[in-house]
């Protein structure tokens, strides 16, 4: 790839040479001689299986190259549209206002110059005493130097998603600074863990979150001692009794606070020159959230990683001219902040959230910024399928039904016909598909990513039929900069992330215990292990567990289960390895696989929790059911009267009764019918609104189920079913 383009002008390769054609990438190749015992060949991308790339060409192997190149071929086109906040009101506004290519590189300038005056005159700065101290002193002297083990000061960021994050981003790599996030949901605990393990001087947060981090150094003193200064991204001004009395509690804890207008503007008093980092120095420090509740785990991310991630995207994602996408994930999540990085280097115009957005006004939002492409998580495409299907197919209006049934059945029929084909098909795609779009704020969606976790096949080719959109799965981890896998948005039968792409090569373990072996001869399966310029070089501060992630020969082990296809070379991610759980009748079950399969086919349900063991011979589920959705089915399917379902506690306490659900699963279960096998079926349900909140911890911020937390928390629930006992009988199976 970079062979074809070194003497091409950057502006030609980005913009007319990617993405490759799709005949090229969407195959993985095998390469010969490489099986070794237990072990499969090693694949590499179609269009790359010479060497992996690490660059999409020369000059562009860092994130300061790629945005400065972006900033200069886009220069006044907009690339941040954002809801501008009333403080005083407290409401958005409901046309969006655009920051600039050129006017965003102005302000990370006027940033990274302002905060590095200001840590560098902090009085409470102490480098003779502490390390990071002594790094902001001579950051300017030492910041070519730095790699994995030897990184700059370390910036943390601490916000939902807004612009002013994107720009604090740009930067840190525009200023050779390494950064860390503080998930916007985690707990006081999970950030003094983070904050005192990087001993990061500098918060950029949200205003939200200032007296918590004030608090949080005065219980801290010791451990927090390197913070000194907190920029809120917020005015200051107001409510100016909260202002003064949190500045001068701050100043009492050697904490200086700084509104991000401040800092722009003494930023343009004392300017700084930009300092480039090297393709070794440490881009970002990502710490994860976790499945398992322990302690979160850094990981260390360089230059090298984000620009290889980068090239990936560019290599397979299609862009557009009027390309306008919305950054909806947390970009606290790495798979966010590669979708956006990709979007910056594209010449997207980025869509930022209102600031007091919830899941509940992601509709509202895309309504008002009308995105060309998202990437999101099943969860929320789930949710989308279960409305959709609510009224549509599964309308109480026969008109309604037969319309959108054929509807939907033509378009599956010609988007199955080969990879690529969008099925278009005139009549109704005006009368019928349009009005959906319509209802999402889909008008102009062209395709959508989704990542993170496994999605069901089912569920994308009804909203590829219903949306007339493409619908991609990816994969990767935070170990691997988010994705390095993609299927095409159009594939014409789902379930694959597409061929491993041009900066990773992978190659599979088998697994004969578990039934994995490299002999199926649908291709070899088993732990998926990756290698190249794109994986991580490890963990921070934690050589044991980067030593027990890698083998001798420098593989990633994943942890998941996959199956590399004998004709594609696709990936097909079955699940993690510990998510596998043996009823005691020996059978393994994929509850994400089972999870799916019913959310995706029950429009009533919205949430779904699957738990078994190998003490168990059966499945349950904690489910969550809307009160409209479930007060409608208690009356219509049980015969209970509405003056018994007056409040919430009523409904649910009417909705737990024994033979109420009884009724429920078997409504869940018959419209699963053969999509499950017998032992697959969940045999007695807990029923809530929502379970699986984020103030409970059983879920990360991206929605990934935290299932040891979740069996704990649920724990008296889930004996309850266990004693009671099956609610089916075994003919219903």
């Amino acid at each position: 790839m970079q062979r074809s383009s070194e003497n091409a002008p950057l502006s030609e390769v980005v913009q007319k040479m990617m993405p490759l054609p799709i005949e090229k990438w969407n195959k993985g190749i095998a390469l010969e001689g490489t099986e070794e015992p237990g072990y499969s060949a090693i694949y590499r991308n179609g269009a790359s299986p010479e060497a992996l790339k690490s660059a999409v060409a020369p000059g562009l192997s860092t994130y300061k190259e790629l945005f400065k190149f972006a900033v200069s071929t886009y220069q006044d086109k907009p690339l941040f549209s954002y809801l501008e906040y009333d403080y005083a009101n407290g409401q958005s506004a409901t046309v969006p206002t655009t920051i600039s290519y050129n006017e965003a590189d102005h302000l990370q300038r006027n940033l990274g110059s302002g905060i590095v005056y200001l840590l560098q005159n902090s009085p409470y700065l102490q480098p003779q005493v502490l390390k990071s101290h002594a790094k902001v002193v001579n950051h300017s002297r030492d910041y070519q130097s730095y790699d994995k083990h030897n990184h700059s000061f370390v910036l943390s960021l601490f916000s939902g998603n807004r612009w002013e994050w994107a720009v604090t981003d740009m930067m840190s790599s525009c200023f050779a600074i390494t950064n860390t996030v503080l998930y916007d949901t985690l707990g006081p605990n999970a950030s003094e863990y983070i904050l005192s393990s990087t001993e990061s001087p500098i918060v950029v947060c949200s205003k939200n979150h200032i007296r918590s981090l004030v608090t949080l150094k005065k219980t801290n003193p010791d451990s927090l001692a390197p913070l000194v200064m907190i920029v809120s991204m917020d005015p200051l001004l107001e409510d100016m009794g909260f202002t003064k009395s949190i500045i001068e509690e701050a100043k009492l804890a050697n904490i200086d606070i700084f509104s991000w207008d401040q800092v722009i503007e003494i930023g343009k008093v004392f300017p700084h020159r930009e300092l480039d980092p090297t393709v070794d120095s440490l881009f970002s420090i990502c710490f994860t959230s976790g499945t398992t509740g322990n302690k979160p785990k850094g990981v260390l991310l360089e230059q090298r990683q984000c620009a290889a991630g980068i090239t990936f995207a560019l290599s397979q994602l299609d862009k557009f001219e009027d390309n306008t996408t919305f950054c909806f994930l947390p970009l606290a999540h790495i798979f966010q902040r590669e979708m956006l990085a990709f979007d910056v280097v594209v010449g997207s115009n980025i869509g930022f959230p209102r600031l007091d957005s919830s899941p509940l006004t992601l509709v509202e939002d895309l309504k008002i910024f009308r995105p060309t492409s998202m990437a999101n998580v099943p969860r929320v495409f789930t949710k989308f399928e279960a409305v959709l299907k609510a009224g549509t197919i599964d309308s109480s209006s026969v008109i309604k039904r037969t319309l959108f049934s054929r509807a939907f059945n033509a378009k599956l029929v010609a988007q199955a016909q080969a990879d690529g084909c969008e099925g278009h098909h005139f009549f109704y795609d005006t009368l019928l598909i349009s009005k959906l779009r319509n209802v999402l704020g889909f008008n102009n969606m062209r395709y959508n990513i989704t990542g993170s976790a496994p999605i069901s096949p089912s569920t994308v080719k009804f909203l590829k039929a219903a949306l007339g959109i493409g619908l991609a799965q990816g994969y990767g981890l935070t170990e691997s900069f988010a994705g390095f896998a993609i299927g095409c948005p159009y594939e014409k039968e789902p379930g694959s992330c597409g061929p491993t792409g041009v900066g990773v090569e992978v190659r599979i373990r088998e697994i004969p215990e578990m039934g994995y072996t490299l002999d199926d001869p649908k291709g070899p399966s088993g732990e998926l292990l990756l290698r190249g310029p794109q994986i991580t070089p490890g963990y921070y501060k934690n050589p044991e567990e980067t030593a027990k992630s890698f083998d001798k020969d420098g593989w990633f082990l994943t942890g998941d289960i996959a199956r590399i296809s004998a004709s594609e070379g696709k990936l097909y991610i079955v699940d993690r390895v510990k998510n596998f759980f043996k009823l005691s009748q020996g059978e393994y079950v994929t509850p994400e696989k089972v999870e799916n399969v019913y959310l995706s086919n029950n429009s009533l349900l919205q949430q779904c929790y699957v738990h078994g063991d190998s003490l168990r011979s059966f499945l349950v589920a904690v489910i969550g059911i809307p009160p409209a959705t479930l007060k409608e089915f208690l009356t219509s399917q049980c015969g209970v009267s509405p003056s018994q379902l007056t409040t919430d506690d009523q409904l649910l306490q009417v909705a737990n009764n024994k033979d109420h659900r009884k009724k429920l699963l078997h409504a869940l279960n018959k419209n699963i019918a053969s999509k499950l096998q017998g032992f697959e079926k969940v045999h007695n349900v807990f029923v809530e609104f929502e379970p699986l909140q984020l103030s409970r911890d059983v879920v990360t911020p991206t929605m990934k189920l935290r299932r040891p937390v979740a069996a704990k928390y649920f724990a008296n629930q889930i004996d309850e079913m266990y004693t009671e006992g099956s609610l089916i009988s075994k003919s219903s199976l």
